[in-house]
């Protein structure tokens, strides 16, 4: 296999017409990662995949490959290869014609690329199946034949586009534990693009996370998780709630809040003007059903919805100007005593379990 890339993203654009998709973003992918880009539908994360894959122009900003800046350069030339959410494979072709299509392209010999789609199925573990047709396949089969499809071009970077969504959740499990053993063993940058918090989280070396063409965050999964950047970051990943006010005292490394109902919540964090509006984030895992002492803060609401999950029961609270402030607690705490709707309840954390929250420059 060829050696790894970095992936260097520079003030990267993409406008339709009237609309911009993607909204100047700069990121560097370190060679040998697995990144994840996540968020919402429309976020600009395929357009960007597309762009650095070359099947998008590119309507402002650079994307290097290494050393070399390949902007302008066509998908076979820049060194990456894609696999598409459809897989696209050929319905007529059977499994070594389908992986060995672009060396037929490139004018390969036909032993030697048959030899070479051999061994990339081999290392899919298809090789059994190497004389069927797709339509023969499972769709975990297809998956793999795709893959085997686009790594046979020694790619430096491998662009996956959904590669899951197509896949029932059990074999999305086992096909999550694959990409990631593979991505391991061949040493090249994988990015992966998902609307799935969770598959990022499993996969990803780096996870940005994008919002209306922007990039709200890109860290390490559990610096994500710990410490999102971002009231959206605090929402789309669904560990934090997110309480909303305004500044009303901040110093010695303390800053406290009023929320729009009246309560006053203090965090951890720099000085911040007064009156400025403001977000922290409070873990869902760490708020309690017990009352505020005087060395923890919370407030009282109403139960809006109780979800049981098994190890943990999901609680779902109106109180402090939100309608959906969680609580996840373990099984064992909740049956000890359960709340039902409608229950007037008390939520309590510890100053160390709220973060401050960034906002995005409009």
């Amino acid at each position: 296999m060829s050696k790894a890339a970095e992936i260097d993203i520079v003030s990267v654009s993409k406008v339709y017409g009237s609309t911009t998709a993607v909204h100047s973003i700069s990121l560097k992918i370190p060679s040998g990662s697995y990144c994840c880009f996540l968020g919402p539908s429309g976020c600009g994360k395929t357009s960007t995949l597309r762009m650095i894959a070359g099947h998008e122009s590119i309507s402002s900003g650079d994307i290097r490959l290494g050393n070399t800046v390949v902007t302008d350069f066509p998908p076979a030339k820049r060194g990456t290869a894609m696999m598409f959410q459809s897989y696209a494979l050929f319905p007529h072709l059977d499994l070594v014609d389908n992986v060995a299509f672009s060396l037929k392209m490139k004018g390969v010999d036909k032993e030697v690329r048959r030899a070479k789609a051999l061994e990339m199925l081999k290392l899919m573990q298809m090789e059994p199946y190497a004389n069927r047709r797709p339509a023969q396949l499972s769709g975990g089969q297809q998956q793999r034949v795709a893959l085997a499809r686009a790594l046979i071009t020694d790619p430096e970077a491998l662009l996956l586009d959904e590669p899951l969504s197509a896949l029932d959740p059990f074999l999305k499990i086992r096909m999550r534990a694959e990409l990631k053993k593979l991505q391991k063993s061949l040493g090249i940058t994988f990015v992966h693009v998902t609307h799935s918090q969770e598959e990022a989280m499993a996969l990803a070396d780096i996870i940005v996370i994008m919002n209306d063409g922007k990039i709200e965050q890109a860290a390490h999964p559990r610096e994500v998780f710990e410490r999102p950047a971002t009231a959206f970051v605090a929402r789309f990943m669904g560990d934090h709630n997110v309480l909303t006010g305004r500044v009303v005292e901040s110093g010695e490394g303390r800053v406290t809040l009023e929320v729009a109902e009246g309560q006053t919540f203090t965090v951890a964090g720099p000085d911040q003007a007064p009156g400025a509006p403001i977000d922290i984030g409070v873990r869902t895992d760490r708020v309690r059903l017990a009352a505020a002492s005087d060395k923890t803060l919370g407030f009282n609401g109403v139960v809006s919805n109780v979800e049981y999950r098994g190890a943990s029961v999901k609680i779902t609270v109106n109180g402090a100007g939100s309608d959906d402030f969680t609580v996840i607690a373990s099984d064992a705490d909740y049956f000890e005593k359960p709340v039902s709707v409608g229950d007037a309840v008390s939520l309590s954390w510890g100053l160390e379990d709220a973060v401050l929250l960034g906002r995005m420059a409009a």
